[in-house]
């Protein structure tokens, strides 16, 4: 069973200015003459943790990670003005050429795999290769599954308990009822609403029930970005068109593609990865048998970490010195 490499620190970070005020947390670490990868959160706005340098080696990976509009130590803080997909391809252009880099591997889970997704249909010839994790199509059916019917019936006690700030005659459509008190007036509202939505999702995340995840959800920084952004990006129905990753898998032809999706993934079924695989050529997918959704499983580290060497062992040939 493989584990995290071993922490290690950044050797830069900085606030890079994007657009309309945005400003982006940007960190590197590991190899500066490394294979750049560059590590793609979720949520939307989750923000990136220091154990997501952890995935990969540093003598081999050049490691880039950054916090989305809103999320993190990005300014300001749960914002949404001009937050949306396009703005966040833009963003990960914007962050590749002020760093100066050609090509690089795209690693994203959950949301983040969509993003990575919809950034390499935009920019192929960018895209050197992928490691996606939880993959979440962003369809209808994905965002009704969590948030209408589907986990619901899985954890139907934690579905009350996600219930329970929205009064019934507002229970038809949750998303827009969270996204009305997440952007209202009444602050009290607000934060309940904000841990109430990310302990729902916290919950559902893992096999095994996992604390420190709980805590770390409903963290009231992390909580509201969090809840707020996801409202607003799936009342917008994550700014894409119905089914757009599937129908514009073409774009990905020639992009090599590591998929790890875990088999009792609750917050994105299986379906997800599946269908993703059928269609993206040059993938290949990796069932995990006994994880959820969460990067935190021990089986899904395993995975990943199989899946970053596996990946370094392939780009190695251009760079004799990383083998």
């Amino acid at each position: 069973m493989h584990i995290h490499y071993p922490e290690i620190k950044p050797y830069q970070t900085q606030m890079l200015p994007v657009d309309r005020g945005h400003s982006l947390y940007v960190e590197q670490s590991g190899n500066p003459e490394g294979i750049p990868v560059l590590f793609v959160h979720g949520g939307p706005g989750a923000g990136s943790h220091k154990q997501d340098r952890s995935f990969f080696d540093p003598a081999r990976y050049r490691i880039i990670l950054f916090d989305q509009r809103g999320a993190g130590r990005s300014t300001p803080h749960a914002s949404l003005e001009n937050n949306n997909t396009q703005t966040l391809v833009e963003d990960i252009e914007t962050i590749r050429q002020y760093l100066g880099i050609e090509r690089w591997v795209l690693f994203g889970g959950s949301w983040g795999s969509t993003l990575s997704l919809v950034y390499a249909q935009t920019h192929p010839t960018r895209v050197m290769g992928m490691i996606l994790r939880g993959i979440f199509l962003c369809r209808e059916q994905d965002i009704d599954w969590f948030y209408r019917r589907g986990a619901s019936l899985i954890f139907p006690d934690y579905w009350e308990d996600f219930l329970h700030p929205v009064p019934d005659e507002e229970r038809d459509n949750l998303v827009e009822a969270y996204y009305q008190r997440l952007t209202g007036d009444n602050e009290l509202a607000k934060m309940s609403c904000a841990k109430a939505w990310s302990l729902w999702e916290a919950r559902c995340a893992t096999l095994r029930p996992n604390p420190d995840l709980h805590d770390a959800f409903s963290d009231p920084h992390t909580a509201l970005a969090l809840a707020r952004i996801e409202a607003f990006y799936f009342c917008n129905r994550g700014f894409l068109e119905e089914n757009q990753v599937l129908r514009q898998a073409a774009q990905l032809e020639g992009i090599p593609g590591i998929i790890v999706h875990g088999r009792y993934d609750m917050i994105c079924p299986l379906d997800n990865a599946l269908a993703l695989h059928h269609v993206w050529h040059d993938s290949e997918l990796h069932i995990v048998r006994d994880a959820g959704h969460a990067s935190c499983e021990a089986s899904i580290v395993d995975a990943l970490i199989r899946a970053t060497r596996a990946m370094a062992r392939r780009f190695s040939e251009d760079n004799p010195t990383l083998a």
